[in-house]
């Protein structure tokens, strides 16, 4: 049997033999309000979840300040707005990054962040970070991920929007630069994204693929979605998380609120509990109930030497008698001692 995939982030053993690893994505959640990210980040603990993640950019080191036609946002969430505009916004200034990392310590919750480029990865590398996410629209930019990869910390790459081809490449990339321990997310790049588009089936197709570590980046509005992936093989999921789904943030929308997110911690793990291995056996929870089973049970009186007739033993409940697969066979037979009625049938009372 192959030896299954792992990774460790900040102590924390990630695999399919492993509970789920639950990322609380911060995003643009915090809306301008460091006190706000600090409270993300505590509801996060409090929820159960393993880590929150940062995103690690400025509107300048991820696009261009251009009023292009290319570089506006046409349509869906984000209709009308430049990218430029949009980035600028959703930051997460630099000058938070330790005082977020320092409140996350203290409270015993892992934190890492994506970097969007080689200025973000140094940015984070001076704070530690114990591990690095490749965002779906980077998992192309091969250079950042040799980038990250030289750090030897372990790294995560999203996979929306990138074909079997892309993903390909970016693992090969990510391990011939020294990536030791590697995931990978299914995801689905719409915000929100509907459920019928996420086609989870190809989680366990990734899994046999590329034999490693597997996920499930989930925008869809519930949990659904992710827990279902971990009966499919999903060893991490992530999750945008806000304090207020209606607090008119960039992401808010497609978030999940700290009731959620509990839930989705709780829920998860339960899933995960329940796919446990392949087992025939008698469990514990129903030892009790076995007395409840069918069994034999003689309906008449009989004297030793009788011969059993259709109409001397049924099978009823309790179970304390033979199984009723002896019924057929005990018809026609004598009885060695006499017998009670309404007593279980015990195969060393007949004869043979």
């Amino acid at each position: 049997m192959s030896k299954q995939p792992a990774i460790t982030i900040a102590n924390r053993r990630i695999s399919a033999a492993d509970t789920p690893y639950v990322i609380a994505e911060l995003s643009a959640n915090h809306n301008g309000s460091i006190e706000t990210a600090f409270k993300i980040i505590e509801q996060a603990k409090l929820a159960g979840a393993d880590a929150v993640k940062l995103q690690t950019y400025t509107a300048d080191t991820i696009t261009l300040n251009c009023d292009r036609p290319e570089f506006k946002i046409e349509g869906g969430l984000w209709d009308g707005r430049s990218l430029y505009e949009l980035y600028q916004e959703a930051h997460t200034p630099w000058d938070w990054h330790k005082p977020l990392f320092d409140h996350a310590a203290k409270l015993g919750i892992t934190m890492f962040s994506s970097p969007f480029d080689h200025t973000a990865v140094d940015l984070l590398e001076d704070l530690n970070a114990p591990a690095y996410k490749i965002a779906s629209f980077e998992a192309i930019d091969l250079p950042l991920i040799r980038y990250v990869a030289q750090t030897g910390k372990p790294m995560i790459i999203s996979t929306g929007m990138a074909n079997l081809e892309e993903i390909a490449e970016a693992v090969d990339t990510a391990k011939s630069a020294g990536c030791q321990e590697l995931a990978i997310l299914h995801c689905v790049s719409g915000y929100p994204a509907p459920a019928e588009d996420y086609n989870l089936r190809t989680i366990p197709d990734m899994i046999k693929q590329f034999g490693l570590v597997t996920g499930l980046s989930d925008h869809t509005l519930d949990n659904t979605t992710a827990i279902t992936s971990v009966a499919l093989g999903a060893s991490i999921i992530e999750k945008h998380f806000t304090l207020d789904r209606n607090g008119g943030g960039p992401d808010d929308s497609f978030s999940l609120e700290p009731a959620e997110l509990k839930a989705l911690c709780q829920n998860s793990k339960t899933a995960w509990q329940a796919l446990g291995q392949v087992d025939y056996g008698r469990k514990s929870s129903e030892v009790g109930n076995v007395q409840f089973r069918r069994s034999l049970y003689f309906v008449a009186a009989l004297k030793a030497g009788e011969i059993i007739q259709p109409h001397h033993i049924r099978s009823v409940r309790p179970g304390y008698g033979a199984a009723p697969k002896y019924l057929d066979q005990l018809i026609g037979k004598r009885v060695c001692a006499n017998i009670e009625t309404n007593s279980p049938v015990n195969l060393d009372l007949i004869e043979n």
